[in-house]
Parts: C-alpha cells; structure tokens; sequence
C-alpha cells in the first residue's frame, strides 16, 4: 500500500437536494381494490428521462445519452472485471468522458481496457486491497464510537474513507489504530451525517407490520417481494399486501424476503409516481457514478447518482456492510423501496441521512445479495 496523506475535510454543507427514488414494486392483492392511483408499465425511457431532468438538471437530449452510454459502462465493466483480476482497481462512470473509467495497477492491462470500450487510469491499490481494508475495519466494528458514521471504497480517490461527526476526527483516527489498520490507509473525513434507518412507525400506503409501521416493497420476487431487514424481523406478519417475513437479516445487512399469498400477484414494476410504472427487465450490477432512480411510498420518484460500493454504516442498532451510496434523498416509509438503474434493479433503500426538501445520503442494500441469499428470481417483464 503507498502511503497516503491524512486529509480531514469538514463537509459542512447540505447535500444537494438529487433524489433517487426507490419504488415499491406495485403487488396488487387480486381481491382488494387498488392501493393507490392505476399506473401504466412501461419499458420505455421518456418519463425517466423527465425525471433525470427535473432531479438532475440534464436536458432531454443530455439524459437520453447519459442513459445510452451508462448501458455502453455496464457492459464494458462486466468485461473488465472478468479480464483483470488482481490488477483490477476498481470502476466508475465519468459523466463528462460518457465512458467507463477503470483503475488498474499494471498498465500493460491499458489495453485490454481499451478494447473493452473502457478508459484506463493508473492507481495504486487494487480493488482486493481497498476492500479488504474495508474487511479490517468491519472486524473491528464493535470498538467503532457512535461518532462515527461508516466507511466505503472511494474508487475515484482510490482510496478509503471514514465519516465521523464535526471534531471528532481524533476518535475516528484511534479506532482506526485499534483496528489494526495503517492511518495512512483511510482519509478520516469530518461529516455532518448521521444515518438513521428510514421506517416509519406513523403508518402509509405501502405495506405495514404487524404491530405498525409501515415500509416500502422493494422488488416483486416469485412467492413475494424483497425488502429492507429493518423493516420486519423472520416471522413478523404484514398487510397490504398480505404476508409474513419468510427470511431477514439486520443488522449485518439490511434485506428481508415477504412471503405473499396467493391472491396476490407481483408484477415486474417499479412505481414512478407519475401514473407510471418502470418495468424491471434484469438486476445487473451498474458501476460507480451512474445515475440511479428511487421510487417511495413516502417521498415518490426521485434520481441521483451512485458515490460509493461497499459502504459500512454504523447505524444505532448496529452496523451494516457492504452497502451502496447515492446523494439522493429519502424519508421515514421510504425503507426498503427500489433503486433502479434504466430498466436493472439495483437495491433496496436501507437508511440514511437528511430528506426531500433539503437533499441527504441514503444507502441501499444490493438487490442480488438478497435474491442469493434466499434463492429467489426476479420477476422481469
């Protein structure tokens, strides 16, 4: 590892509000009257593309193309990682190039890179040896302070980095040192994040726990849908639609499957809040940096862009891992809803920080971690 300089940047400002909304996937109970206004399915990029614009001040012309040449990024990122291996340094969308932008620590690799449609950068650390950093400290996770938020992979800086709240860097640095971890490995940034899981107990039009509370669906699986483990613990019943939490795991990670009955279908939809429904067609994975929408059953559709893979958040009932970052905003109820990338499934909403008028953090749970870990398939249209 190269030794790095510490930098303890104070990040004192709001984020900008960039929502990225995540859509409960709209299962509608056979013999029940609808949850909420009908909506249309569609596979087509228009009102995307509307709410890229409105989110992300993109014009029509500048959306369809981002949306174009991301596709073009996820095929070039699923070629390199199989190519590289251990020279791999991680990837990220670079918006103003419209390509993939991979770090790579053999530049005789340059070229493979290339040929994969794909831009090269030389760095020092490869993707193995950024993670397991990221490993280290997560062994250690016991011994973090409340101040401390978490920690993730920087794939840009090619570096780690750790958020801890405003004068407390010292604390964050000591753990670090108790963790067993070089200081020169983790760029301590001061933040004024405080991620909160987002149920809310007040109640909506998603689904509900018995017992109150109220979360969003996530994703239509066949037997049910996959949402957020915070929501519900295994066994805990649910309404509208009716269920039961056949699996869930939190803290850890943060993602549950529900059970559904048979009188009720899941549909291959993504709720755009707008009268239409995004049609879920795979769940590949998107590289850092692309755009990504989220659709809510407390804040709606909204579109941001993703900062940061394999997050740690240290949240107060215990720590998370390996969770994607977004600057897009949520709100309580918004748990467990849908993030989605064109017409790929991505996650499922787990916490956060700020909300819809202001802007925020919010983390997701990777969607195919919990369609592995239960043995579950997407239901695609």
């Amino acid at each position: 590892m190269r030794q790095r300089k510490q930098r303890i940047a104070a990040r004192l400002g709001v984020t900008a509000m960039l929502a990225a909304g995540t859509a409960a996937v709209l299962t509608l109970p056979a013999t029940a009257e609808p949850l909420g206004a009908s909506v249309t399915p569609t596979a087509e990029a228009d009102t995307m593309t509307a709410a890229m614009q409105r989110d992300l001040g993109l014009s029509e012309r500048e959306a369809e193309q981002r949306l174009a040449s991301e596709a073009a990024a996820r095929k070039a990122d699923k070629k390199v990682r199989a190519t590289l291996d251990e020279s791999f340094g991680g990837s990220y969308y670079d918006a103003e190039l419209g390509k993939l932008v991979v770090g790579v620590t053999n530049r005789s690799k340059f070229d493979e890179v290339r040929a994969a449609g794909a831009q090269p950068r030389s760095v020092d650390d490869s993707s193995a040896e950024l993670d397991a950093i990221v490993e280290q400290l997560n062994d250690a996770d016991a011994k973090a302070p409340d101040a401390v938020a978490g920690w993730y992979v920087d794939v840009e800086a090619n570096s780690v980095v750790m958020t801890t709240a405003i004068g407390t860097a010292k604390q964050a640095r000591d753990f670090v040192r108790a963790a067993g971890v070089k200081q020169a490995d983790v760029d301590v940034q001061q933040s004024t994040e405080d991620p909160k899981t987002l149920m809310d107990i007040i109640g909506g039009n998603a689904y509900y726990m018995d017992g109150g509370g109220r979360c969003s669906v996530g994703f239509s699986v066949y037997g049910g849908f996959v949402t957020a483990g915070h929501c519900g613990s295994t066994g805990t019943g649910t309404s509208s639609p009716s269920g039961y939490f056949a699996g869930s795991s939190f803290p850890g990670d943060d993602y549950a499957y529900v059970n559904t009955g048979s009188d009720d279908t899941p549909r291959p939809w993504v709720n755009m809040y707008n009268g239409y429904a995004r049609v879920v067609q795979g769940s590949s994975e998107v590289p850092t940096g692309s755009s990504v929408c989220r659709s809510g059953s407390t804040t709606g559709w909204h579109c941001g862009y993703i900062e940061a893979k394999n997050q740690t958040v240290h949240y107060s009932q215990g720590s998370v891992y390996g969770l994607t970052r977004t600057n897009v905003c949520a709100e309580p109820g918004d748990s467990g809803g849908s993030f989605i990338s064109g017409n790929q499934a991505q996650g499922m909403t787990s916490g956060g920080s700020g909300n819809c008028t202001w802007g925020g953090t919010t983390y997701f749970q990777p969607v195919n971690e919990a369609l592995r870990a239960y043995g579950l398939t997407l239901v695609t249209g």
